[in-house]
């Protein structure tokens, strides 16, 4: 049997990428390949262009200029229902629908695979979903009643359980105290492992420090570096990206970003 190039291209590919909103160019020239099967990490200064990036991988805004590629399928002229059920994105800004039960949003999920016919397959993997999420004792109780970070773990556990192998989360640890966002980033690693590709925007770099396998260092639009997190978290590359002097530690083998002194 041939195999066709969405068999053998694994990855996100990216060329010549442009985005402009208005006047303003918000990326110029963009060319990146987003390893499969790893964790990677968009960190970078307010306004670098990280999650109009995802925006535009996750096709949640149309391409200006340039070409995506997501596991050799192009984002653009894909079908709809195929790259929801390939590619999942959490945005920072999610519509809250107040008489949303935590049970219901996370069922919203699995709208791709069912299209509106729900089957006993698709009640599990929202079970599931709400139960790798810590959310099953508040499983029946309404969004609005929960806290800004219980509310953020529903929306990760929607993510989760539209069963993608890509998931792109632009800084999903908003909200989240320093245990929940642990857990978190420990969960994306459990992802990677079990073969998901992971695509997240932090602003904590240490978070990606620890975590990720691949960062993409970016400003005013352009990439400024890319590369195992020992290669990009340096003094040398973060201190232009920032604008600010620090240092960087070893601690047990993963770079540890001081910039807080």
């Amino acid at each position: 049997m041939t195999r066709t190039a969405t068999d053998t291209a694994r990855g996100i590919a990216i060329a010549g990428l442009c985005h402009r909103i208005g006047t303003a160019q918000i990326l110029h020239d963009i060319d990146l390949a987003i390893p499969a099967g790893k964790v990677t990490a968009l960190i970078g200064p307010n306004g670098a262009g990280k999650s109009t990036l995802l925006r535009l991988v996750g096709r949640l805004v149309p391409c200006d200029r340039g070409r995506i590629e997501i596991d050799g399928r192009d984002v653009t002229h894909t079908d709809t229902t195929e790259l929801a059920r390939h590619v999942a994105i959490l945005g920072q800004d999610t519509p809250l629908a107040s008489r949303l039960t935590v049970a219901e949003l996370v069922a919203f999920g699995r709208w791709p695979h069912h299209r509106g016919r729900p089957r006993i397959d698709d009640d599990l993997v929202v079970t599931a979903a709400i139960e790798r999420f810590g959310l099953a004792p508040m499983a029946h109780r309404f969004l609005d009643e929960l806290s800004g970070g219980q509310r953020q773990r529903a929306f990760l556990a929607m993510t989760f359980a539209q069963s993608t192998p890509w998931i792109l989360l632009d800084e999903p640890l908003n909200n989240l105290d320093m245990s929940h966002a642990r857990s978190l980033m420990r969960e994306l690693g459990r992802l990677r492992d079990e073969g998901k590709s992971i695509v997240v925007v932090v602003h904590e770099v240490n978070y990606a420090a620890a975590w990720a396998d691949h960062v993409i260092a970016m400003k005013d639009g352009r990439v400024a570096a890319e590369g195992p997190p020992a290669e990009v978290l340096t003094p040398a590359i973060l201190g232009p990206l920032y604008d600010m002097e620090l240092e960087v530690a070893v601690i047990n083998g993963r770079p540890m970003v001081l910039h807080h002194l």
